[in-house]
Parts: structure tokens; C-alpha cells; sequence
């Protein structure tokens, strides 16, 4: 498409000038006219967050997000970019990127007095009209809204001009969309200069008589405990915002497995009854009353874990040159000790934390193997154990290898078609990874028995032995 790239150009085409809350809303009804997705990437808000947002973006609300560590606030926020016209005109070179109808700084006025018509313009891309600032205590007025720039004042400006001042990220944002993440984190101080941006939609720096009407939204997030409960967000900011949305973690496991299986990058194949145990064992540790309600467990800790998972059958393949790497059970436990810095516990569990995690994997593995095999569909297995059999496993114990002390097992077959893995029923890999998580089911339902060890002398890795 041929951009304007004067001022005169553009009125010609026709364009009209909306302010970023009107760019939003119109862009937001149009996709739920036509059934186009709104907020990409995001997993299991549809029916609860979602609608409240859209309700807050339609009444042009500058906004918060209420939610525990890890509920996704954050990409939340960023998606909504994708709500923004693709491409805005600005004044060419305009520090806070005006549009050429609307000047507010003396230097962009006084070029459009003098150029008119021919006032220069730009194009600005979406993705270049997202600011973002993680609120630390060490964040100042000039980070956020700006200061005096000594090198202008000593090139021989008064210090009364106002284009003495250099902006901060709130004005270089204006005709975009501005996040504070972890407001509550933010200075009382400094929040108090947020207060006109909110509501009066302009800035003050340092008792400078600057009127700048800016044009932006402004999305914060904040963990509900700091913001309802210490205080930290200043009474006359919160008023400020026209709608607090809370958010939340998945509320169906479905979507947990959904979520684990969008954000993690996995270095090697991990089953979907792997996701569901490391998505069940996520949600065990959040309702955990071992764990404090309060810190939550983020949905990284999901991610986290079964990207470990992924590289510990990666590790298996490299050292014992078995291909494709596919996760086994046996690739879940590491993860304890891998994630344990990600929960915080409860007082009362100081020393125990290794096993509170443990426990609550293994209930989690059982909730799995339920939900996907039950005895009645291993009845050939049993049986191989009540005959004597014992089956050596390991983290670096090959998956034929495996499959070799078993022998012919009938119904191995049906076991992968319910794990759903029935395309790959000819692989050793595949197959291991069924047959170890049967197995390890088998001894949580205390059918069979189980040892664990390290493994032999001159033997790496670990050991574990199912028998009967």
C-alpha cells in the first residue's frame, strides 16, 4: 500500500484520525464480527478473563490485571498490540510520535505552522507502538515521564523552554499502548506521577507549565496480594483505572496440557500421558496445602518441567545412541529436584520439601494412569509378573533394552493405542515409553513391586527393578 509522506498527501487520502482506545475498539469488534481470533496465544481465559477484558477495552478503560506469578498477565498485555491499526502516520522525527492532525509538543506545532501541507510524515508500525517498564524501587519520575536534558540547556537553551525536557517512556509511547508490570513494586512516589497521565492525560516534569494530551493506554498488572493487602498501590491511582480484571490458572486440565505443550520447547518427543502427569503434578502442587496459596505456582513450572523431562530422554539418546528420543517415566522424577526453587512452602514443611513434591508426583502419576489405562487392560502383564518376570529400568537404560526382558507381551499394542501413540506402535522408543508407564502404574496401584538404586559399579545412572 502507498503511504502518504506529507501532511497534505494525507488528508487527500481520506484518513481519519482515532485515538488508540478507538483504534482498539473498532479493531476489537471487527474480529468478533468475523470470528477472528482476538487474543492469540492465550490458553484458557475464553470463557472468564477474556470476556471482562474485552468489556474494559470496549468502554476504553485504561486497565489492571489482577493475578498470582505466572498466569500469563504479562502475554496477555502484549497480544494487545495485535488490536492496533497495522500501520499509524506520525510527524517525521517527533519524539513522542504525534499524529500529523494532532501536534501537542511546541517543536511539532511550530513545524506544521511553518511547513504546513508539506509537514513531513512517518509510518509506524504496531509492534513499535508497545512500551513496556518493569516497576523496580529504583525506577525514577525521569525513567517514566522525563526530565531535563543538561546537554540541551548547555548548547545554550533557557531552562524554562519546554524543549529543553527529554521524555521519558510514558510520552514516547503516546499513540501506543504502555505496560507497568508489578505496579505494586513501584514507589509511592513515583506513582504519584502517574496520577494526570491517568486521568488529566498529560505530564508535569518538574514544575514545567507543559501541557501534553497524550493519546496512549495504559495497562498495569500486580499480584492481588500486594495490591489489595500491603497497600502498596497509592489509593488515587487505583481510582484511576476504569477496570481491575482478575486472571487465573487454567482452570481444566486440558487447558494445562494445551498451555505446557504451546510454550515449552521440548529438545525431544514427550508423550501426551508425560504432559498430562507433569500438568497434573502442577496442579497437585498449587492445591497443595503444603505450599503457600498465596506465592502460587506459575505456569512456568509446568513449562519448566517438561522441558526437563524432554531433555533427560535427549541426554538417554546421546549416551546410549537409541533414536528417535522419546521420554519415559523415568524421565519424570528428575524434575523434583530440578524445580523445587520455583515453590515456596509452608513453615510447617522446612526440611520436607523433596518429599512433599514426590508424593504429590506420584499422585499425580496415579490420577494419570486412571484416567488413560486401568489393570483390566494389562492382564498379559500381570501375568508375566506373577510368572517371576523382573524388569531392570533406568534413565540410561535403552528402550529396546527394555522391551527385550519383557519379551511379546500381548495387548502392548492396545496399551499405546490408549496412551494414544498408536501411529508409532513399530518404534522401540514409543513402545518402551508405554510399556515403563504401565509398569510404574502397575506399582502405585500396588500390583507389582518396585526397587530404586543407582545402578551397578561401573554403571551410570540410575536403577530401578519391577517385579512382583
Amino acid at each position: 500500500m502507498t503511504r502518504a509522506a506529507t501532511l497534505g498527501a494525507l488528508r487527500a487520502t481520506g484518513h481519519v484520525h482515532r485515538t488508540v482506545k478507538e483504534e482498539v475498539r473498532d479493531n476489537l469488534l471487527a474480529r468478533m464480527r468475523t470470528g477472528q481470533t482476538r487474543f492469540p496465544g492465550i490458553v484458557g481465559f475464553d470463557e472468564t478473563v477474556l470476556p471482562q477484558l474485552e468489556r474494559a477495552l470496549l468502554a476504553g478503560h485504561d486497565l489492571v490485571l489482577l493475578g498470582e506469578r505466572g498466569q500469563g498477565k504479562t502475554r496477555l498485555i502484549r497480544t494487545l498490540v495485535e488490536l492496533l491499526d497495522e500501520w499509524t502516520p506520525i510527524i517525521a522525527g517527533s519524539e513522542v510520535r504525534e499524529h500529523p492532525y494532532m501536534p501537542i509538543t511546541a517543536a511539532s506545532q511550530r513545524l506544521v505552522a511553518e511547513a504546513g501541507e508539506d509537514t513531513p510524515v512517518e509510518w509506524v508500525h504496531r509492534s513499535e507502538r508497545y512500551g513496556e517498564k518493569l516497576a523496580t524501587p529504583d525506577t525514577s519520575v525521569g525513567d517514566l515521564i522525563g526530565d531535563i536534558d543538561p546537554v540541551k540547556v548547555a548548547e545554550g537553551r533557557r531552562l524554562g523552554d519546554p524543549e529543553t525536557v527529554h521524555y521519558g517512556l510514558v510520552p514516547r509511547t503516546n499513540r501506543g499502548i504502555f505496560a507497568v508490570n508489578e505496579l505494586p513494586d513501584l514507589a509511592e512516589r513515583i506513582q504519584v506521577a502517574l496520577l494526570n497521565v491517568l486521568e488529566e492525560r498529560d505530564i508535569q516534569i518538574r514544575g514545567y507549565q507543559l501541557r501534553l494530551p497524550l493519546d496512549l493506554l495504559l495497562v498495569a498488572s500486580a499480584n492481588p496480594e500486594d495490591y489489595t493487602n500491603r497497600g502498596r498501590i497509592i489509593t488515587p491511582l487505583k481510582d484511576r483505572f476504569g477496570a481491575e480484571v482478575r486472571t487465573h490458572y487454567p482452570l481444566r486440565l486440558e487447558d494445562e496440557v494445551d498451555l505446557v505443550r504451546q510454550e515449552a520447547v521440548l529438545s525431544a518427543h514427550v508423550p501426551d500421558h508425560l504432559l498430562e502427569v507433569v500438568a497434573r503434578f502442577t496442579r497437585q502442587v498449587r492445591e497443595s496445602p503444603s505450599v503457600d496459596a498465596r506465592s502460587g505456582v506459575s505456569a512456568r513450572f509446568a513449562v519448566a518441567a517438561a522441558e526437563t523431562v524432554a531433555s533427560s530422554a535427549l541426554r538417554r539418546s546421546a549416551l546410549t545412541g537409541e533414536t528417535p528420543a522419546v521420554a519415559r517415566f523415568c524421565d519424570v522424577p528428575p524434575v523434583v529436584d530440578t524445580l523445587l526453587g520455583k515453590v515456596e512452602f509452608e513453615v510447617s514443611e522446612e526440611g520436607n520439601e523433596r518429599e512433599v513434591l514426590h508424593h504429590l508426583l506420584r499422585r499425580a502419576t496415579v490420577e494419570a494412569f486412571r484416567s488413560r489405562l486401568a489393570a483390566s487392560d494389562l492382564p498379559a502383564l500381570l501375568e508375566r509378573f506373577d510368572e517371576g518376570l523382573i524388569v531392570e529400568s533406568g534413565d540410561l537404560v535403552p528402550g529396546a533394552r527394555l522391551l527385550e526382558q519383557v519379551g511379546t507381551v500381548q495387548g502392548l499394542g492396545h496399551i499405546m493405542e490408549r496412551l494414544g501413540m498408536d501411529d508409532a506402535v513399530d518404534s522401540p522408543a514409543y513402545a518402551a515409553s508405554a510399556l515403563e508407564f504401565a509398569l510404574e502404574g502397575l506399582f502405585l496401584n500396588r500390583r507389582i513391586s518396585k526397587e530404586e538404586g543407582a545402578g551397578a559399579v561401573g554403571e551410570p545412572g540410575t536403577r530401578t527393578l519391577y517385579g512382583a
